[in-house]
This record gives structure tokens, sequence and C-alpha cells, in this order.
């Protein structure tokens, strides 16, 4: 199948022409960086410009935001750059901000007032779960033929900011077979890569966090993980590999399996 080229708005180039979008698409560095990422920001992408979004994103004007900094106890870094991206914000009179990644949508919602940094934040499985309850986005049950999914919590939408119930509406109308691991909800364990230890070497125990929790798939017999947060995706998509179950199941974000069930 062909795949079809989107152009995304820039929000300098908007503004060069007088415009100003009602979203800015906070891309974050792994949709910027990471390969496997990008594929979900091109997804998510489709999806915007499929629904007539008004919405812009920085391009090269993106910057880190300063959650991991903050994470691996560096407030000082963390500061200069959250103050950094603020000023940036100020400059195209950003309200609404729409992330991809939970690690940015929670620094931007809770941690950003405190430098003085307040505006609407949108998850993407809100944003979606919305226009799919509004009739905007229209995907059917069943458009996934029934496929068995499993769905991991991120921690940092889950017990962070209370999102357990969006992803799971979402899924239930692409497919009529979503299984819960036994570890779900406030429960799920983490994917082993939060607060910061995805940039450093394990510590010392009889087994990692990503295996423990590949595990958790693993038992429920699913051909497909869903994961709406990049650092899972990449802890997962390894734990996979690591039991050499990566050809038969798939690791899909959301925004990945809404683009698939209405031909993006």
């Amino acid at each position: 199948m062909e795949t079809r080229k989107i152009e995304v708005p820039v929000m300098a180039d908007l503004f060069a022409i007088g415009e100003k979008p009602e979203y800015l698409f906070w891309v974050g560095c792994a949709g910027a960086f990471d390969d496997r990422y990008k594929k979900v920001v091109r997804a998510f992408a489709k999806i915007l410009t499929h629904l007539n979004v008004s919405y812009a994103v920085l391009g090269k004007e993106e910057t880190c935001n300063g959650d991991p900094a903050r994470r691996a106890g560096n407030e000082m870094l963390y500061q200069m750059q959250a103050l950094q991206v603020i000023e940036i914000f100020r400059m195209y009179e950003v309200k609404k901000i729409i992330t991809i990644c939970p690690h940015c949508f929670n620094v931007f919602k809770n941690e950003y007032p405190d430098l003085g940094g307040k505006y609407e934040v949108i998850n993407y499985l809100q944003f979606l779960n919305r226009n799919i309850e509004d009739g905007k986005l229209k995907i059917g049950q069943g458009s996934l033929d029934n496929i068995s999914i499993t769905y991991h919590d991120p921690c940092y939408l889950g017990r962070a900011n209370d999102i357990y119930d969006e992803p799971r509406n979402i899924l239930k109308k692409l497919t009529g077979n979503l299984v819960e691991m036994h570890r779900n909800k406030s429960f799920a364990l983490c994917c082993g890569a939060g607060g910061a230890q995805m940039f450093k070497e394990a510590e010392k125990g009889d087994k990692e966090v990503f295996i423990e929790r590949t595990e958790d798939v693993l038992k429920t017999n699913a051909k497909v993980i869903a994961t709406a947060c990049p650092f899972c995706m990449t802890m997962l998509t390894d734990g996979l590999k690591y039991k050499n179950r990566e050809k038969e199941i798939r690791n899909l974000d959301i925004a990945e399996l809404i683009a698939q069930s209405i031909d993006l």
C-alpha cells in the first residue's frame, strides 16, 4: 500500500502568515529521534490531518522540556530547559498542548505551572477518545478482526494522572477481544524505564523489570501489546526480543492501531 504523505504545519511558518493554530503538537525527544517512535508520530499526525485539526509543531525550535534532567536529579538543568521552553511557548502564544509522551504530558501539566507555564495539556489518548465519543473519529469494533490485544498502563498516564479509561475505551472499539494483564491499572508494573532508569545501567538483582512485565504480557496470549509511551514501547519490544517472541506478538502504539483501522 502506498504511504500517504501529509504536510505537518510548523508554528513559525503559520505565524509568518498571520495564522495561530489552536493546538501545539509537542513531538518530544523520542518522536524526533527514535526511528521506531517516529512511526507513532506519523500515525498521530495523519489522524490530526484526517480530523482537520488546527495544529502545528515547533519543528527545529522544539527542545527537550527538561523532564529527564529532573528525574535524574539535575534540578538546575531542568529549570534552565523548562524556562527556555516556556519562553518559546510565550512567543507563539501557546494555550493548548497535545502530547504523545506521558512524561512530557506530566511535566507540562503538573510541574511547569510552578515556573509560570500554565497551559491546557491534553494527552493524545484523551484527545482521540473525545473525538471518537463525539463521532468525529469513526472506528468500528472488529476493525482488527477481533485480534486479542492487551494494554500496558504507562506509569505517568495511570498512577500519576489517573488516565485508565480512555485507552481501554478506544481499544474496545477497535477489537472485541481486549485481554487485561493480571497486574493492570493502578497495580500495573512499570516497564522499567521511568524515573530516568532508561538512561542508566541496570542495578543488581535477579531479573530486570522489563522482563517481568513482558512475562505478564505473554501470560495473556494476546497477539498485540498496545502501548502509549515511547519508553514502554522500547522496553517491551526488547522484552519480546529477549523471549524470542517478537515475530508472534506485535507491539503497536494506540495511534498506530487507529491509523491502521481507518486506513490512513
